[in-house]
Protein backbone atom coordinates (compact mmCIF):
# COMPACT_ATOMS: atom_id res chain seq x y z
CA UNK A 1 0.00 0.00 0.00
CA UNK A 2 1.25 3.37 -0.79
CA UNK A 3 2.02 6.44 1.21
CA UNK A 4 -0.67 8.33 -0.15
CA UNK A 5 -3.57 5.72 -0.38
CA UNK A 6 -2.48 5.69 3.48
CA UNK A 7 -3.12 8.91 3.50
CA UNK A 8 -6.28 8.98 2.11
CA UNK A 9 -7.68 6.10 4.46
CA UNK A 10 -6.44 7.99 7.17
CA UNK A 11 -7.75 11.32 6.19
CA UNK A 12 -11.52 9.49 5.33
CA UNK A 13 -11.42 7.78 8.46
CA UNK A 14 -10.90 10.94 10.67
CA UNK A 15 -13.21 13.30 8.82
CA UNK A 16 -16.07 9.99 9.44
CA UNK A 17 -15.14 10.23 12.92
CA UNK A 18 -15.96 14.27 12.45
CA UNK A 19 -19.11 13.51 10.92
CA UNK A 20 -20.30 11.30 13.49
CA UNK A 21 -19.80 13.79 16.36
CA UNK A 22 -16.38 12.90 17.73
CA UNK A 23 -14.67 16.11 19.32
CA UNK A 24 -12.40 18.07 17.28
CA UNK A 25 -9.30 17.71 19.25
CA UNK A 26 -9.60 13.82 18.93
CA UNK A 27 -10.20 13.92 14.95
CA UNK A 28 -6.89 16.05 14.88
CA UNK A 29 -5.29 14.08 17.64
CA UNK A 30 -6.00 10.56 16.13
CA UNK A 31 -4.93 12.06 12.59
CA UNK A 32 -1.75 13.08 14.18
CA UNK A 33 -0.75 10.43 15.48
CA UNK A 34 -1.49 8.15 12.75
CA UNK A 35 0.61 10.48 10.31
CA UNK A 36 3.01 10.45 12.97
CA UNK A 37 3.29 6.42 12.73
CA UNK A 38 3.20 6.48 8.83
CA UNK A 39 6.37 9.52 8.54
CA UNK A 40 8.22 7.81 11.05
CA UNK A 41 8.22 10.93 13.51
CA UNK A 42 9.06 10.27 16.90
CA UNK A 43 5.70 10.20 19.40
CA UNK A 44 7.37 12.83 21.58
CA UNK A 45 7.33 15.40 19.06
CA UNK A 46 3.56 15.35 20.13
CA UNK A 47 4.53 15.81 23.79
CA UNK A 48 7.06 18.35 23.34
CA UNK A 49 4.72 20.62 21.14
CA UNK A 50 2.13 20.52 23.89
CA UNK A 51 4.85 21.56 26.63
CA UNK A 52 6.69 24.63 23.87
CA UNK A 53 3.07 25.98 23.34
CA UNK A 54 2.04 26.60 27.00
CA UNK A 55 5.58 27.18 28.50
CA UNK A 56 7.30 29.33 25.50
CA UNK A 57 3.88 30.92 24.76
CA UNK A 58 3.30 33.82 27.75
CA UNK A 59 0.57 35.56 25.51
CA UNK A 60 -1.65 32.33 25.75
CA UNK A 61 -1.67 32.98 29.23
CA UNK A 62 -4.87 35.82 28.42
CA UNK A 63 -6.98 32.95 26.76
CA UNK A 64 -8.15 30.82 30.06
CA UNK A 65 -7.86 34.29 31.98
CA UNK A 66 -10.60 36.28 29.72
CA UNK A 67 -12.69 32.71 30.04
CA UNK A 68 -13.31 33.32 33.22
CA UNK A 69 -13.95 37.03 33.01
CA UNK A 70 -16.95 35.87 31.15
CA UNK A 71 -18.58 33.36 33.71
CA UNK A 72 -17.32 36.12 36.25
CA UNK A 73 -19.64 38.55 34.63
CA UNK A 74 -22.33 36.12 33.97
CA UNK A 75 -22.71 35.04 37.23
CA UNK A 76 -21.98 38.05 39.34
CA UNK A 77 -25.12 39.86 37.14
CA UNK A 78 -23.28 42.36 34.82
CA UNK A 79 -24.18 40.42 31.64
CA UNK A 80 -28.17 40.90 32.52
CA UNK A 81 -27.74 44.38 33.49
CA UNK A 82 -25.70 45.17 29.54
CA UNK A 83 -28.34 43.20 28.06
CA UNK A 84 -31.32 45.04 30.08
CA UNK A 85 -29.49 48.45 28.83
CA UNK A 86 -29.12 47.29 25.03
CA UNK A 87 -33.12 46.07 25.65
CA UNK A 88 -34.30 49.88 26.81
CA UNK A 89 -32.50 51.55 24.09
CA UNK A 90 -33.64 49.33 21.48
CA UNK A 91 -37.23 47.90 22.43
CA UNK A 92 -39.40 50.10 20.29
CA UNK A 93 -37.56 49.19 17.08
CA UNK A 94 -39.80 46.25 15.33
CA UNK A 95 -37.26 43.04 16.06
CA UNK A 96 -36.48 45.19 19.44
CA UNK A 97 -35.54 42.56 21.70
CA UNK A 98 -33.55 40.61 18.92
CA UNK A 99 -31.60 43.50 18.42
CA UNK A 100 -30.50 43.95 21.46
CA UNK A 101 -29.41 39.95 21.88
CA UNK A 102 -27.20 41.36 19.16
CA UNK A 103 -26.25 44.10 21.10
CA UNK A 104 -25.49 42.44 24.23
CA UNK A 105 -23.55 40.09 22.52
CA UNK A 106 -21.02 42.64 21.37
CA UNK A 107 -21.11 44.25 25.08
CA UNK A 108 -20.11 40.92 26.43
CA UNK A 109 -17.95 40.23 23.48
CA UNK A 110 -16.01 43.04 24.96
CA UNK A 111 -15.10 42.08 28.19
CA UNK A 112 -15.04 37.63 27.35
CA UNK A 113 -13.64 37.86 24.17
CA UNK A 114 -14.96 34.40 23.65
CA UNK A 115 -17.75 33.43 20.73
CA UNK A 116 -19.18 30.36 22.76
CA UNK A 117 -19.18 31.96 26.05
CA UNK A 118 -20.70 34.96 24.24
CA UNK A 119 -23.71 32.66 22.41
CA UNK A 120 -23.98 30.29 25.61
CA UNK A 121 -24.65 33.18 27.83
CA UNK A 122 -26.58 35.62 26.02
CA UNK A 123 -28.35 32.97 24.46
CA UNK A 124 -29.23 31.36 27.66
CA UNK A 125 -30.76 34.94 29.24
CA UNK A 126 -32.55 36.02 26.21
CA UNK A 127 -33.96 33.27 23.84
CA UNK A 128 -36.85 32.46 26.47
CA UNK A 129 -37.51 36.04 26.77
CA UNK A 130 -37.97 36.06 22.78
CA UNK A 131 -39.94 33.46 22.67
CA UNK A 132 -42.37 35.03 25.44
CA UNK A 133 -42.07 38.14 23.18
CA UNK A 134 -43.48 36.19 20.31
CA UNK A 135 -40.66 35.92 18.45
CA UNK A 136 -39.77 32.32 16.58
CA UNK A 137 -38.13 30.03 19.08
CA UNK A 138 -35.55 29.11 15.72
CA UNK A 139 -35.12 32.43 15.29
CA UNK A 140 -34.23 33.62 18.62
CA UNK A 141 -31.56 30.58 19.03
CA UNK A 142 -29.83 31.18 15.59
CA UNK A 143 -29.71 35.21 16.33
CA UNK A 144 -27.79 34.10 19.67
CA UNK A 145 -25.72 31.64 17.32
CA UNK A 146 -24.83 34.94 15.41
CA UNK A 147 -24.22 37.25 18.19
CA UNK A 148 -21.91 35.25 19.24
CA UNK A 149 -19.69 35.54 16.17
CA UNK A 150 -18.65 38.84 17.60
CA UNK A 151 -16.97 37.20 20.26
CA UNK A 152 -13.79 36.76 18.78
CA UNK A 153 -13.34 40.33 16.78
CA UNK A 154 -14.64 42.95 19.28
CA UNK A 155 -11.06 42.85 21.99
CA UNK A 156 -10.36 41.11 24.18
CA UNK A 157 -10.05 38.40 21.84
CA UNK A 158 -8.64 35.54 22.47
CA UNK A 159 -8.35 34.52 18.91
CA UNK A 160 -6.49 37.45 18.06
CA UNK A 161 -4.11 36.56 20.78
CA UNK A 162 -3.06 33.14 19.03
CA UNK A 163 -2.93 34.87 15.49
CA UNK A 164 -0.85 37.49 17.10
CA UNK A 165 1.19 34.77 19.02
CA UNK A 166 1.50 32.72 15.71
CA UNK A 167 2.81 35.63 13.39
CA UNK A 168 4.59 37.45 16.02
CA UNK A 169 2.23 40.47 15.89
CA UNK A 170 1.51 42.70 18.52
CA UNK A 171 -1.73 41.80 20.37
CA UNK A 172 -2.72 45.09 21.32
CA UNK A 173 -2.41 46.34 17.62
CA UNK A 174 -4.60 43.70 16.57
CA UNK A 175 -7.10 44.36 19.30
CA UNK A 176 -7.29 48.12 18.46
CA UNK A 177 -7.72 46.76 14.78
CA UNK A 178 -10.95 44.80 15.62
CA UNK A 179 -12.79 47.69 17.05
CA UNK A 180 -14.11 48.92 13.97
CA UNK A 181 -15.16 45.38 12.03
CA UNK A 182 -16.41 44.45 15.25
CA UNK A 183 -19.31 47.25 15.76
CA UNK A 184 -19.69 47.01 12.10
CA UNK A 185 -20.68 43.37 11.95
CA UNK A 186 -23.27 43.75 15.03
CA UNK A 187 -24.74 46.79 12.83
CA UNK A 188 -24.90 44.46 10.02
CA UNK A 189 -26.78 41.64 11.72
CA UNK A 190 -29.00 43.96 13.10
CA UNK A 191 -30.27 45.33 10.32
CA UNK A 192 -30.95 41.44 8.82
CA UNK A 193 -33.00 41.27 12.02
CA UNK A 194 -34.93 44.25 11.54
CA UNK A 195 -35.83 43.12 7.85
CA UNK A 196 -36.95 39.62 9.09
CA UNK A 197 -38.61 41.06 12.12
CA UNK A 198 -40.31 44.13 10.08
CA UNK A 199 -41.65 41.08 7.85
CA UNK A 200 -42.93 38.76 9.96
CA UNK A 201 -44.27 41.22 12.56
CA UNK A 202 -42.30 39.68 15.68
CA UNK A 203 -41.74 41.21 18.80
CA UNK A 204 -43.52 43.44 21.53
CA UNK A 205 -42.51 47.01 21.36
CA UNK A 206 -42.17 49.28 24.05
CA UNK A 207 -42.01 52.95 24.52
CA UNK A 208 -38.88 54.71 24.37
CA UNK A 209 -38.24 55.70 27.88
CA UNK A 210 -35.37 57.82 28.12
CA UNK A 211 -35.76 57.11 32.04
CA UNK A 212 -35.78 53.51 31.47
CA UNK A 213 -32.33 54.16 29.50
CA UNK A 214 -30.68 56.27 31.92
CA UNK A 215 -31.85 53.31 35.02
CA UNK A 216 -30.20 50.76 33.13
CA UNK A 217 -27.09 52.53 32.03
CA UNK A 218 -26.59 53.10 35.77
CA UNK A 219 -27.38 49.35 36.19
CA UNK A 220 -24.38 48.51 33.22
CA UNK A 221 -21.94 51.10 34.99
CA UNK A 222 -19.71 47.77 36.13
CA UNK A 223 -20.20 46.59 32.56
CA UNK A 224 -18.83 49.80 31.02
CA UNK A 225 -16.29 50.38 33.70
CA UNK A 226 -15.16 46.90 33.09
CA UNK A 227 -14.85 47.46 29.15
CA UNK A 228 -12.78 50.76 29.37
CA UNK A 229 -10.50 49.13 31.83
CA UNK A 230 -9.28 46.33 29.14
CA UNK A 231 -9.34 49.16 26.22
CA UNK A 232 -7.81 51.97 27.88
CA UNK A 233 -5.26 49.96 29.41
CA UNK A 234 -3.83 48.03 26.52
CA UNK A 235 -4.58 51.15 24.18
CA UNK A 236 -2.68 53.47 26.14
CA UNK A 237 0.28 50.67 27.18
CA UNK A 238 -0.35 50.87 30.46
CA UNK A 239 -0.52 46.58 30.25
CA UNK A 240 -0.39 43.78 28.09
CA UNK A 241 -3.18 41.99 27.49
CA UNK A 242 -2.48 39.02 29.26
CA UNK A 243 -2.05 41.75 32.32
CA UNK A 244 -5.28 43.34 31.05
CA UNK A 245 -6.87 39.33 31.39
CA UNK A 246 -5.48 39.24 35.00
CA UNK A 247 -6.74 42.92 36.30
CA UNK A 248 -10.06 42.11 34.64
CA UNK A 249 -10.87 39.12 36.45
CA UNK A 250 -9.49 40.57 39.49
CA UNK A 251 -11.65 43.32 39.24
CA UNK A 252 -14.48 41.29 38.53
CA UNK A 253 -13.96 38.66 41.50
CA UNK A 254 -13.77 41.93 44.08
CA UNK A 255 -17.20 43.34 42.85
CA UNK A 256 -18.94 39.90 42.92
CA UNK A 257 -17.54 39.61 46.50
CA UNK A 258 -18.51 43.13 47.33
CA UNK A 259 -21.69 42.97 45.82
CA UNK A 260 -23.70 40.08 47.26
CA UNK A 261 -23.60 41.20 50.76
CA UNK A 262 -24.70 44.76 49.87
CA UNK A 263 -27.34 43.28 47.67
CA UNK A 264 -28.86 40.90 50.45
CA UNK A 265 -28.44 43.54 53.00
CA UNK A 266 -30.20 46.05 50.77
CA UNK A 267 -32.87 43.12 50.18
CA UNK A 268 -32.83 43.56 46.43
CA UNK A 269 -34.82 41.48 44.07
CA UNK A 270 -33.45 40.80 40.66
CA UNK A 271 -36.54 39.58 39.12
CA UNK A 272 -38.70 42.72 39.32
CA UNK A 273 -39.05 44.82 36.33
CA UNK A 274 -36.74 47.63 36.00
CA UNK A 275 -39.47 50.14 35.64
CA UNK A 276 -40.03 49.12 39.44
CA UNK A 277 -36.32 50.08 40.38
CA UNK A 278 -34.74 53.14 41.88
CA UNK A 279 -31.70 54.18 40.38
CA UNK A 280 -30.28 53.33 43.73
CA UNK A 281 -31.30 49.80 43.29
CA UNK A 282 -29.94 49.74 39.71
CA UNK A 283 -26.34 50.56 40.93
CA UNK A 284 -26.06 47.37 42.86
CA UNK A 285 -25.19 43.86 40.99
CA UNK A 286 -26.31 40.41 42.28
CA UNK A 287 -22.58 39.38 43.01
CA UNK A 288 -21.24 35.70 44.10
CA UNK A 289 -19.52 34.51 47.43
CA UNK A 290 -16.33 32.98 48.07
CA UNK A 291 -17.59 29.75 47.92
CA UNK A 292 -19.38 29.73 44.36
CA UNK A 293 -15.70 30.96 43.06
CA UNK A 294 -14.49 27.03 42.55
CA UNK A 295 -17.25 25.85 40.90
CA UNK A 296 -17.27 29.14 38.55
CA UNK A 297 -13.37 28.52 37.92
CA UNK A 298 -13.98 24.46 37.35
CA UNK A 299 -16.27 26.08 34.86
CA UNK A 300 -13.82 28.37 32.58
CA UNK A 301 -11.11 25.36 33.30
CA UNK A 302 -13.25 22.80 31.69
CA UNK A 303 -13.82 25.16 28.37
CA UNK A 304 -9.62 25.94 28.43
CA UNK A 305 -8.93 22.47 28.97
CA UNK A 306 -11.03 22.07 25.41
CA UNK A 307 -9.63 24.56 23.85
CA UNK A 308 -5.69 24.70 24.98
CA UNK A 309 -5.01 21.02 23.72
CA UNK A 310 -6.41 21.89 20.52
CA UNK A 311 -4.09 24.66 20.08
CA UNK A 312 -1.56 22.11 20.67
CA UNK A 313 -2.33 19.29 18.79
CA UNK A 314 -3.02 21.90 16.09
CA UNK A 315 0.50 23.04 16.17
CA UNK A 316 1.35 19.15 15.44
CA UNK A 317 -0.73 19.13 12.44
CA UNK A 318 0.97 22.49 10.82
CA UNK A 319 4.36 20.84 11.61
CA UNK A 320 3.10 16.92 9.51
CA UNK A 321 1.32 19.31 7.06
CA UNK A 322 4.78 21.07 6.58
CA UNK A 323 6.34 17.90 5.74
CA UNK A 324 4.01 16.48 3.11
CA UNK A 325 4.48 19.63 1.48
CA UNK A 326 0.67 21.04 1.79
CA UNK A 327 2.03 24.62 2.97
CA UNK A 328 3.95 24.68 -0.03
CA UNK A 329 1.18 23.37 -2.48
CA UNK A 330 -1.45 25.95 -0.89
CA UNK A 331 1.40 28.72 -0.85
CA UNK A 332 2.11 28.13 -4.50
CA UNK A 333 -1.66 28.41 -5.44
CA UNK A 334 -2.20 31.44 -3.93
CA UNK A 335 0.84 32.87 -5.09
CA UNK A 336 -0.13 32.36 -8.77
CA UNK A 337 -3.56 34.02 -8.49
CA UNK A 338 -1.51 36.89 -9.22
CA UNK A 339 -1.81 40.64 -8.23
CA UNK A 340 -3.42 42.19 -4.67
CA UNK A 341 -7.19 41.36 -5.14
CA UNK A 342 -6.44 38.00 -6.38
CA UNK A 343 -4.26 36.62 -3.61
CA UNK A 344 -6.69 38.72 -1.08
CA UNK A 345 -10.01 37.23 -2.34
CA UNK A 346 -8.95 33.66 -2.80
CA UNK A 347 -7.23 34.02 0.88
CA UNK A 348 -10.32 34.98 2.08
CA UNK A 349 -12.18 31.80 0.29
CA UNK A 350 -9.32 29.51 1.77
CA UNK A 351 -10.47 30.78 5.01
CA UNK A 352 -14.23 30.81 4.29
CA UNK A 353 -13.99 26.97 3.42
CA UNK A 354 -11.51 25.92 6.05
CA UNK A 355 -14.33 27.32 8.65
CA UNK A 356 -16.87 25.73 7.45
CA UNK A 357 -15.03 22.29 8.62
CA UNK A 358 -12.96 23.13 10.98
CA UNK A 359 -13.14 25.56 14.48
CA UNK A 360 -11.35 28.37 14.26
CA UNK A 361 -8.28 27.68 16.87
CA UNK A 362 -6.80 24.95 13.86
CA UNK A 363 -8.46 26.90 10.77
CA UNK A 364 -5.76 30.03 12.22
CA UNK A 365 -3.58 27.91 13.62
CA UNK A 366 -3.14 25.69 10.22
CA UNK A 367 -3.76 29.02 7.98
CA UNK A 368 -2.28 32.34 9.09
CA UNK A 369 1.26 31.53 8.62
CA UNK A 370 0.75 30.44 4.95
CA UNK A 371 -1.84 33.14 4.00
CA UNK A 372 -0.41 36.31 5.43
CA UNK A 373 3.59 36.12 4.20
CA UNK A 374 1.97 35.34 0.95
CA UNK A 375 -0.90 38.25 1.77
CA UNK A 376 2.05 40.88 3.10
CA UNK A 377 4.25 40.60 -0.52
CA UNK A 378 1.54 41.80 -2.60
CA UNK A 379 0.90 44.79 -0.07
CA UNK A 380 -1.36 43.89 2.46
CA UNK A 381 -1.17 45.53 5.67
CA UNK A 382 -0.40 42.68 8.28
CA UNK A 383 -2.70 43.51 10.89
CA UNK A 384 -5.14 44.28 8.39
CA UNK A 385 -4.88 40.95 6.79
CA UNK A 386 -5.47 39.93 10.69
CA UNK A 387 -8.59 41.36 10.85
CA UNK A 388 -10.19 39.87 7.69
CA UNK A 389 -8.82 36.05 7.99
CA UNK A 390 -10.36 36.22 11.73
CA UNK A 391 -13.97 37.66 10.31
CA UNK A 392 -13.54 35.30 8.14
CA UNK A 393 -12.94 32.13 10.90
CA UNK A 394 -15.73 33.88 12.58
CA UNK A 395 -18.27 33.40 9.85
CA UNK A 396 -17.38 29.74 10.14
CA UNK A 397 -18.94 29.36 13.22
CA UNK A 398 -22.36 29.88 12.18
CA UNK A 399 -21.81 28.30 8.74
CA UNK A 400 -22.78 24.45 8.04
CA UNK A 401 -21.34 21.62 8.55
CA UNK A 402 -19.86 22.64 11.55
CA UNK A 403 -20.87 25.92 12.99
CA UNK A 404 -19.94 25.59 16.49
CA UNK A 405 -22.27 28.88 17.53
CA UNK A 406 -25.13 26.53 16.14
CA UNK A 407 -23.96 23.49 18.54
CA UNK A 408 -23.73 26.31 21.34
CA UNK A 409 -27.33 27.68 20.47
CA UNK A 410 -28.45 24.71 20.12
CA UNK A 411 -27.35 23.54 23.73
CA UNK A 412 -28.61 26.03 25.35
CA UNK A 413 -31.80 26.50 23.76
CA UNK A 414 -32.93 23.06 23.44
CA UNK A 415 -33.89 23.61 19.69
CA UNK A 416 -32.32 20.99 17.21
CA UNK A 417 -29.16 21.66 15.09
CA UNK A 418 -30.85 21.87 11.89
CA UNK A 419 -33.91 23.51 12.84
CA UNK A 420 -31.36 27.02 13.23
CA UNK A 421 -29.91 26.95 9.68
CA UNK A 422 -32.99 28.34 7.92
CA UNK A 423 -32.47 31.35 10.10
CA UNK A 424 -28.86 31.58 10.32
CA UNK A 425 -28.80 32.46 6.09
CA UNK A 426 -29.98 36.67 6.37
CA UNK A 427 -26.99 36.83 9.09
CA UNK A 428 -24.34 34.92 7.40
CA UNK A 429 -25.27 37.28 4.24
CA UNK A 430 -24.88 39.66 6.33
CA UNK A 431 -21.90 39.05 7.44
CA UNK A 432 -20.19 38.44 4.30
CA UNK A 433 -20.99 41.81 2.92
CA UNK A 434 -19.70 43.38 5.71
CA UNK A 435 -16.40 41.10 5.67
CA UNK A 436 -16.00 41.93 1.71
CA UNK A 437 -16.32 45.86 3.32
CA UNK A 438 -13.53 45.28 5.83
CA UNK A 439 -11.32 43.96 3.11
CA UNK A 440 -11.98 46.65 0.53
CA UNK A 441 -11.69 49.55 2.67
CA UNK A 442 -8.03 48.78 4.92
CA UNK A 443 -8.64 52.33 7.04
CA UNK A 444 -11.80 50.43 8.88
CA UNK A 445 -9.08 48.15 10.84
CA UNK A 446 -6.09 50.42 10.69
CA UNK A 447 -7.66 53.99 11.74
CA UNK A 448 -7.40 53.67 15.28
CA UNK A 449 -3.81 52.07 15.46
CA UNK A 450 -1.49 54.39 17.75
CA UNK A 451 1.00 56.00 15.31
Amino acid sequence: MTDGTIITLLSVGVTILFMLGVPVFLVIGYWVVGMSFMLQLPLDNIGAALGDVFTDGFALLAMPLFILTGDLINRSGIARRLSDFAYSCLGWIRGGLAMASLGACGLFAAISGSNSATTATIGSMLHPEMVKGGYDERFSAATAAAGGTVGIIIPPSIIFIVYGFLLNLPISDLFVAGIIPGAMMVGGMMLACFVICYRHGWGHLIALDPMRVFKTAVGAWLGFFAIGLVLWGIYTGKFSPTEAAGVTVGFCVIVGFLSLPIHKILGRDESRPVSEKSVAEMLVVQGFGPLELPSITMRSAQITGILAPLIAVSVVMQQILSVLGAQQIIGDFVTSMGGYYAVLFTSMAIVFVAGMVLESLPVTIILAPILAPIAHSVGVEPVQFSVIFLVGASIGFITPPYGLNLYVASGVTGVPYFRLLRYTVPYLFSLIAVWLIVALVPALSTALLPN
